[in-house]
């Protein structure tokens, strides 16, 4: 057996982060108004129209929290040096406002838990070793076992970052390497992965997906577990499937605040299977899963089941 070795999802040069430029990140503080961004979609301001804001779900993102290693990014509030987790944090946190988020630095190896109410959990990063081995042979510590036990079971909505090798879930890399994580979660219930397109799509310029997205290739389980949404580094210049999965946790977050006596599992299939097709350029669900995740759809029924 392999020691398995982690590896945030993330295609932008690392730099030095000082002491200076961390951001603390913790349990949400309150905060002004929020407002759309330009690499939202407008699907989110519809949403806060109606009131759904994530009040009453706690997110928790699995990511690196404590590094000096961090990235230059702007989602609409200024030029900023964060790290990895800060930026995810904030991703989802500017798509859910009033959803409670929890930052747990993806290097303590110590369980993930949950909170009252609905659970969402982002998870930005994989776990890589040599290929050759099944997921069940992974020496998982408290943290991962604790995650796969949670979508396994039902108990938390799942927000699983594709991967940036350009290659199907599953498989090796360019290096031989295997994000075992993303084997562990194919056909948990609550568990999604989510791919990146490289903008918002819409029916009159629907999206292409980004170069780097990982996909679900012909494995059916993992098509129907699979999304993608925009991320449009153009604008916040971050890239990655690592700026996808925080959408999904915030829509996640959105929809709970409504469909407040749903199930995790609910949650997710929602998302899922309100996922559009007709905003993809060259739709096929091979490269795009279900399609492209969203919120308005998701949130148009009176109850979900």
């Amino acid at each position: 057996m392999k020691t398995i070795r982690l590896v945030a999802l993330a295609t932008i040069g690392l730099l030095a982060l000082s002491a200076a430029h961390a951001q603390k990140s913790g349990p949400s503080k309150t905060a002004p108004a929020p407002q759309l961004q330009t690499w939202m979609s407008p699907e989110v301001a519809d949403a806060w129209k109606q009131g759904y804001k994530g009040s009453g779900v706690t997110v928790t993102v699995v990511d690196d929290f404590r590094s000096n290693q961090g990235l230059y990014g702007n989602l609409g509030q200024g030029t900023q040096l964060l790290r990895h987790g800060e930026w995810t944090l904030k991703e989802a946190s500017m798509i859910a406002p009033s959803a409670t988020m929890r930052a747990h630095d993806f290097n303590s190896g110590t369980s993930v838990g949950l909170s009252r109410g609905l659970n969402v959990l982002n998870l930005s990063y994989g776990m890589y070793a040599p290929a050759g081995y099944t997921a069940s042979q992974i020496g998982w510590s408290s943290q991962e076992s604790s995650i796969i036990s949670h979508a396994q079971n039902g108990k938390a909505v799942i927000s699983k970052a594709a991967g940036n090798d350009a290659i199907v879930i599953g498989s090796a890399n360019t290096s031989g390497q295997v994000d075992y994580l993303n084997l562990a979660l194919k056909g948990a219930q609550s568990a999604i992965y989510v791919g990146a397109l490289n903008t918002n799509g819409t029916t009159s310029a629907p999206a292409s997906l980004a170069s780097y997205s990982n996909t679900p290739g012909a494995d059916a389980v993992v098509q129907q577990q699979f999304v993608v949404v925009g991320v449009d580094g153009a604008k916040t210049g971050l890239y990655g499937t690592s700026f996808a999965a925080p959408i999904i946790s915030g829509y996640a977050a959105i929809l709970g605040s409504k469909f407040t006596k749903s199930t995790p599992t609910q949650i997710a299939n929602q998302l899922l299977k309100t996922a559009r097709q007709d905003t993809i350029s060259g739709y096929n669900p091979a490269t795009h899963g279900r399609g492209e995740a969203s919120i308005t759809r998701a949130l148009a029924p009176v109850s979900i089941q």
